[in-house]
């Protein structure tokens, strides 16, 4: 009697642990998307100080975009359960495709699961060429997928919380992989420049350039550009 009871157990928790991975498979993007957006709410700009910005500066990063892994489910929660504290920097928010992230310093794994990482670590807002990648998730709206819907004259915000500095979008295309002079200093130009995958292959790339128009302390931000960013006055 007590073998069947132990047999019926196991074979009753076999099911549940085939159902639990049924389950995980068939909503797999809808989990991925979950943790992604979860995580990257934890680092939005209004939960940090100008004074942690200043710190994660100085951090240690990898800016090796070859070595970036595609976002599967797998390599979110291999980040989620790594415990590791991303750097935030800055934000990014260009309003009239609901994009607002975190910027993290670096273009580790983790940095463009759940927000933009910068190219160089030389890099400095509102200077140069502010070059920024993220991925593009399928069937989503989070992190860079809808970059490509940017048209010309779209806003484009960047905010270390000290200036907030406002670009207008002077180009939105589909280039190569092997363009990387798009990130390269252009003489004379304060650019952003924002770069996704193409498609989910990740064959192409999808490029959106800003030039800088206008550089505001964030103390004299307009209602739209605190809104931009989930700031209020009281955020810093």
């Amino acid at each position: 009697m007590k073998k069947k009871r132990l047999k019926n157990i196991l074979i009753n928790l076999g099911l549940f642990l085939l159902l639990l991975l049924g389950l995980a498979l068939v909503f797999n993007r809808q989990i991925k998307q979950f943790l992604m957006s979860k995580t990257s709410a934890r680092y939005q700009i209004e939960q940090v100080t100008r004074e942690q910005i200043e710190a994660n500066k100085q951090v240690e990063a990898t800016f090796d975009f070859a070595a970036v892994e595609s976002a599967s489910l797998e390599a979110v929660l291999q980040a989620q359960l790594s415990g590791k504290v991303l750097p935030v920097i800055g934000g990014i928010a260009v309003p009239s495709v609901e994009i607002q992230l975190p910027i993290f310093k670096g273009l580790g794994n983790e940095a463009l699961l759940f927000g933009a990482g910068t190219f160089s670590p030389e890099q400095q807002m509102g200077q140069g060429n502010y070059a920024l990648a993220s991925h593009r998730i399928e069937q989503s709206t989070i992190l860079f997928t809808r970059l490509e819907e940017v048209k010309m004259g779209d806003v484009i915000y960047l905010t270390d919380l000290d200036q907030i500095y406002v670009y207008e979008t002077i180009e939105s295309k589909r280039i190569e992989a092997y363009q990387v002079e798009v990130i390269e200093e252009v003489p004379d130009q304060t650019l952003v420049t924002l770069i996704t995958c193409g498609e989910a292959a990740g064959i192409t790339r999808w490029m959106v350039q800003g030039k800088l128009t206008e550089t505001i302390p964030v103390d004299k931000a307009t209602p739209a550009m605190l809104e931009a960013f989930s700031m209020t006055q009281q955020t810093f």
